[in-house]
Order: structure tokens, then sequence, then C-alpha cells
């Protein structure tokens, strides 16, 4: 009896320190693409933060863009500003939309943090994120169309250049453009490293 004892015994731990090395194999397995996740959920946060500083930049220089000449005529007076352009009209509210989003976006992004495997936020950050990119792009280029013909004009259409009288108005929304094209960048990114933490391993 003592030594079916004992083999049961034996049994039951050697069962024992097999599932203990399943499990330690298992947890082994799993922290280094949980903390990779989680690696790039921080720096995913990292980028709205600084899309959101990009997209609130151009949308304040460029809404806040105008400028007088110090000289006028009896009928007329020269002044240049963003709302005499549709296309910088909708550059401002396209670029208001992504500011407003990215701070929306962001406690979907910590989110992703405290739980890397989670897939609904991941999935609809994305589908987001697409969405807001294009409509950064759009934006963008369209101002960015409207600056070239500040600074070179067009011959073929007699539009001149008007840079060089209203040359502020032209930094100014030169630079709006550029911190534009920054933030679709940063979506872009953000997109990437979103289809990263999607993959599965």
């Amino acid at each position: 009896m003592k030594s079916t004892g004992d083999a049961t015994a034996i049994n039951i731990a050697e069962t024992k320190s097999a599932s203990a090395t399943i499990v330690g194999t298992t947890k082994a397995v799993q922290h280094p693409q949980a903390g990779l996740k989680r690696g790039l959920a921080i720096f995913d946060f990292i980028l709205r933060l600084s899309a959101i500083g990009a997209a609130l930049a151009a949308t304040a220089t460029m809404g806040t863009t105008d400028q007088t000449l110090p000289f006028f005529t009896q009928f007329f007076q020269f002044q240049a500003s963003y709302d005499d352009l549709p296309a910088f009209t909708f550059f401002v509210i396209a670029n208001a939309i992504a500011s407003g989003y990215l701070f929306l976006s962001l406690p979907f992004s910590i989110v992703c943090i405290v739980r890397p495997n989670a897939v609904g936020a991941r999935l609809l950050l994305v589908i987001c994120d697409t969405v807001m990119v294009a409509l950064t792009i759009a934006a963008a280029a369209a101002a960015a169309a409207i600056v070239y013909l500040a600074h070179n004009g067009n011959s073929n259409a007699n539009w001149v250049a008007i840079c060089q009288q209203f040359d502020d108005f032209c930094q100014s929304v030169s630079g709006a453009v550029v911190a534009s094209f920054i933030a679709a960048v940063l979506f872009m990114l953000m997109i990437v490293l979103s289809a990263f933490s999607l993959r599965k391993h």
C-alpha cells in the first residue's frame, strides 16, 4: 500500500511540475507580444499629441491671417484675409475638425495602452484616422494650390502674384499649410502603427 501511495504521489508531483512548465512557457510567449503592442500604443499616443499641436497651429495661423496694406484709394482698401478664398475657409474647417477628432481620440488611445490586445478600439482608430488623413490632405492640397498662385501667379489666366505686396499674409498661410501637411504625415504614421498592432503573430 505504501509503494502504491508513493507512486501516486510521484505521478501527481510530475503532473503539477509539467503543468507549471506549460504555464511558464505560455507566459513567456505572451509577454513580449503584449509589451510590443503597449509600446506601439504609447508611441501612438505621443503622435496624437503632436498631431493635435500641428493641426491646432494650422487652424489658428490660417484663421487669424489678415493683412491690410497701409495705402488705399478713395474707393478701395487693399486687404487680404483667409475668408476671402473658399479654399482657405475649407482649410480652417477641416483642420479644426481634425483637431477635435484627435482630442476625442485620446481616451481610446489610452485604452489601447492599458489593454494592448483590445481590437475594437484600435480598429475604430484606424478607420477614423484614415478618414481624417484624407480630409487633412485634401484641405492642405487645396490651400497649397492657392499659396502657389499667390507666390507665382499665372500669366495664362492673368492672375498676378500678390505676395510681393501681402508678404506677411503669404508667410502666415504658407506656415499653416506646412503645419497641416505635418499633421497629415503624423496621421499616416498612426495608421501604420495601428496596422502593426492589429497584425496577428
